[in-house]
């Protein structure tokens, strides 16, 4: 077993040191990033397994996943008529901006500043990464379901076909998120954001931000074969069991004790196994 160890005090520590040398090679001004804050440091390359790894993916996906995509749409569109894809900008690989897409799972009219602002909440505390789906009106008929199987995310096969994601990587970061982060926060901008990652197979809903953030930068820092292998075989019992729970009764917080691709707590000095 190989054992990759997040970012935790390295990364904090990293925070001091960043500033105007983050990616910026010697005697080279940074290039600006948005809001003009620099990029995290040049990366030696996408790893020349990884989009080989998802081309044979997506061959093998695309034709399980064309037929029930066609289903997800019609039952969409006949719930809640209107648009049947949701679509955002995101932050991919060297916070470059692409159009992530995903199967609405919210009625039309939806106002994303509900989410915005309760994400910034998050950002800021210690509180678990919980969803506000469990009591959320604005969710359609099994939106729920939908999102908690992962089914939602089926369009963002088109993002890993353009070469935008990948099948693993970090959570996408939205752009008012990105306004909030530290720069050491930024090095998690050196992998292909993707479907499915060592956070989402870690605890996920359990963890903090920042426990997020240090398990996305470590993934970006020892990415491999076989690591990304293990993360996908990780990523099916994860998604049934969110699926369980989201059929659940109401009342009842099926959350309970992590289990994590983790031998110790990220925000503790120990080493997390993969």
């Amino acid at each position: 077993m190989s054992q990759i160890k997040p970012a935790g005090a390295e990364a904090r520590a990293g925070g001091a040191r960043t500033g105007a040398a983050v990616g910026a090679p010697p005697g080279r001004p940074p290039e600006p990033s948005l809001d003009g804050r620099t990029p995290p440091p040049e990366p030696a390359g996408l790893p020349f397994w990884k989009r080989s790894l998802d081309v044979a993916l997506l061959v093998f996906a695309l034709p399980a996943a064309l037929p029930v995509s066609a289903l997800l749409a019609v039952w969409i569109w006949l719930v809640s008529p209107g648009t049947v894809l949701f679509r955002q900008e995101r932050l991919g690989l060297r916070c470059r901006r692409f159009s992530m897409f995903k199967f609405r799972s919210m009625r039309l009219g939806t106002r994303p500043v509900v989410h915005e602002d309760y994400f910034a909440g998050l950002m800021g505390s210690d509180r678990p990464m919980h969803k506000l789906d469990r009591k959320d009106g604005r969710l359609i008929p099994l939106g729920r379901l939908l999102r908690a199987s992962g089914l939602d995310e089926l369009p963002q096969l088109i993002n890993v076909l353009r070469g935008e994601m990948s099948f693993v990587g970090p959570r996408p970061c939205t752009v008012p998120e990105f306004e909030h982060y530290e720069p050491w926060q930024c090095e998690r901008f050196n992998a292909l954001p993707g479907l499915t990652g060592l956070w989402q197979v870690s605890g996920k809903n359990q963890t903090t931000f920042r426990e997020m953030i240090e398990l996305d930068i470590a993934y970006a820092r020892h990415q491999s074969l076989w690591l990304d292998v293990k993360i996908l075989v990780r990523t099916f019992p994860v998604l049934w069991q969110q699926a369980a729970e989201s059929l659940q009764p109401e009342g009842r917080d099926p959350r309970g004790r992590r289990d994590s691709l983790l031998e110790a707590d990220p925000r503790q000095a120990g080493t997390p196994q993969v």
